[in-house]
């Protein structure tokens, strides 16, 4: 289990498994474009303090697990890294923008995220049973 993180005034775990993939699941994350994306997912994150804690770059798709900052919306972290990869990759790889890239779309409109949170009976067992204090 990963430790709590702190800002200015809030303590917080905000741990998600994001997938996502390119336009029409191309086989296209391999070679120089893989290490591109790589290095590129870890800069970026750096920007918006998303600390990346597992990364899997596979041909088709890619998976996250990341810690974001209660301030960051997963929605505007994603489209921050989906566009800033995506004119990077384009721009050092022009072959890319031939068809099915078609309109500069690397990657597909949409991603899977779920939420990475502490055992769940455990947290509800615990909210159950808080005293009350008035």
């Amino acid at each position: 289990m990963s430790k709590y993180r702190k800002l200015t005034h809030v303590y917080y775990k905000c741990d998600y498994h994001i997938v996502f993939t390119p336009k029409c699941r191309f086989r296209v994350l391999e070679g120089m474009v893989k290490t591109l994306v790589e290095h590129d997912l870890q800069v970026i994150s750096t920007w918006k303090d998303v600390i990346i804690q597992e990364m899997n770059v596979q041909k088709d798709h890619i998976h996250l697990v990341c810690s974001i900052p209660p301030k960051v919306s997963v929605s505007e972290f994603m489209g921050i890294l989906k566009g800033k990869m995506a004119i990077k990759l384009f721009k050092t790889y022009p072959s890319l923008i031939q068809k099915p890239y078609w309109g500069n779309h690397f990657w597909s409109r949409g991603y899977f995220v779920s939420t990475i949170g502490l055992d769940e009976d455990m947290i509800r067992r615990y909210v159950k049973y808080q005293e009350h204090h008035e």
